[in-house]
């Protein structure tokens, strides 16, 4: 394992990105291990006194959140989801782990979750989610121009283009954060 600095439970929190049950209805292969996984980690977080924080994309009926001009946006106002889905029950959810709604592929990008991270004093983030060339790609990159400490679970993010995950792995979130193996985010919440 990469020497990695310990985290201060206080000032870190796990964000899980994107596991809500319309996201995994469309990757029924891949989800029950990756369930699995993630639930693994959110676990040991809360064990550890790590606040958690889930975030979903959701539009209203219609979308109208949704500009003619975002390309992604109408793609997903076609598939006709994201309206009425909630975070996958498999993760355990507690009453008081935050729920941020965004309606773009960023969990930062017109939410609260910036000021109530510094708010609670957080300055390190374990991030996890679906689709990495989605919601991880766009937040990794946001939550690093904004000097957060970032650690990524690579086990416990999926794509369905194998290829394009694990390029982004070893370029663009290799350098901005530090990519972690589940058995190694895991050992770090011990």
């Amino acid at each position: 394992m990469q020497q990695i600095p310990t985290l201060i439970p206080a000032q870190t929190a796990l964000l899980v990105m994107h596991y809500q049950t319309d996201i995994m209805g469309l990757f029924p292969s891949a989800a029950p291990t990756l369930l699995a996984k993630t639930r693994k980690l959110c676990d040991a977080a809360r064990q550890k006194g790590v606040g958690i924080y889930f975030a979903k994309i959701q539009f209203s009926p219609g979308y109208p959140e949704v500009s003619a001009f975002n390309k992604n946006g109408q793609g997903i106002k076609q598939l006709g989801l994201f309206v009425d889905d909630s975070i996958s029950p498999e993760l355990g959810r507690q009453a008081d782990e935050p729920l941020i709604v965004a309606h773009r592929a960023s969990v930062f990008f017109g939410t609260d979750l910036q000021a109530r991270l510094s708010a609670r004093g957080v300055d390190t983030l374990l991030m996890v989610g679906i689709a990495s060339t989605g919601v991880v790609l766009s937040s990794v990159a946001y939550a690093s121009d904004a000097d957060f400490r970032l650690f990524t679970v690579k086990d416990c993010c999926y794509d369905p283009d194998q290829v394009v995950h694990d390029h982004l792995f070893s370029t663009a979130f290799e350098s901005r954060t530090t990519v972690l193996a589940l058995a190694d985010a895991l050992s770090l919440l011990a």
